[in-house]
């Protein structure tokens, strides 16, 4: 059961990257601009809050890998549960405020992970 937890775990901590990737680097670029559903203009006035949006994904990201690889379990348990309900309040903050989409790309698979970590 821990081996299936920590897969949900790093591939919710990978789709943490991918946000960061597409919210700092790729947001005025042909799949930022499709993904988020703006035109150019309106992405060239956001890019300064996406790219800092993208760095607190990154520090979503960051904090799942330290619970991955910490080498005592029970502190691993505690970050990857604190980091877990971080992505889980952000994606519900996110579906309320944004767009419903959120919640399934974002808060659900945080909240399978948790499940699966606080079952094993």
């Amino acid at each position: 059961m821990i081996v299936i937890a920590n897969v949900l775990v790093a591939l919710v901590a990978m789709l943490h990257v991918y946000f960061l990737i597409l919210e700092m680097f790729l947001w005025t670029k042909p799949l930022g601009l499709k993904t988020f559903g703006n035109t150019q203009e309106r992405a060239d006035a956001m890019a300064v809050l996406a790219a800092n949006q993208g760095l607190y994904n990154g520090f979503l990201a960051a904090g799942l890998f330290w619970g991955l690889f910490h080498p005592q379990p029970s502190v691993a348990f505690q970050i990857k549960v604190f980091f877990l309900l971080c992505v889980i309040i952000a994606g519900a903050y996110g579906a309320y405020s944004v767009s419903r989409r959120i919640l399934f790309v974002q808060a659900l698979p945080a909240l399978l992970a948790l499940i699966l970590v606080w079952l094993s």
